[in-house]
């Protein structure tokens, strides 16, 4: 347990552009040294975005959410900071002088990088209605319910639960369950 809450979200700046370029070259570090343990994670995060061509065509295309920054999730050592530190595309960490400062978990839950039980990024959900889920934090904890709704925009899930020797509908974040 402690070896995984070492491990704190952090933001990269890069040249505009190199985004990518950056997430490659710090994953392609990571599996050469061997140091999957230590540097878990690399995302640009991006969002769909319609737009309409000149023909009236309407085409889906990524953009980025947050341009000439990456975001790392690893555990802060001299080793992992001098990879990341010295990629090429990446001009320093965020953060006051050359101390890096990782994120709050409330930016990381805005962010939807990650929730409590497994990452969630860019609206990567494994839940459906019908699903059972179990509740792990707030007012109904340890009640097992089943989904009747999910809004990923919102990262909310309405829920069937047993409460008060009913059925009651409550919505939760999708932070506060587990899938059964």
């Amino acid at each position: 347990m402690s070896e995984e809450r070492s491990k704190r979200w952090y933001v990269v700046h890069t040249y505009s552009g190199h985004e990518n370029k950056v997430k490659t070259t710090i994953e392609n570090s990571v599996k050469n040294r061997n140091m999957e343990d230590i540097i878990e994670k690399v995302v640009v995060p991006t969002e769909d975005v319609v737009t309409t061509t000149k023909t009236g065509k309407e085409k889906i295309t990524q953009r980025k959410i947050f341009p000439s920054y990456v975001i790392v999730k690893m555990e802060m050592t001299d080793e992992s900071w001098y990879i990341v530190r010295n990629t090429k595309g990446v001009t320093g960490f965020v953060g006051p002088g050359s101390k890096p400062v990782p994120l709050t978990e409330d930016e990381v839950y805005a962010m939807g990088l990650e929730n409590d039980s497994e990452s969630v990024v860019a609206g990567d959900i494994d839940l459906e209605p019908g699903d059972s889920v179990r509740v792990i934090s707030g007012s109904f904890v340890d009640n097992v319910g089943e989904v009747e709704d999910i809004n990923i925009e919102k990262r909310e899930v309405k829920v069937y639960v047993n409460a008060f020797g009913r059925k009651a509908l409550v919505t939760l974040g999708l932070e506060n369950i587990e899938k059964v």
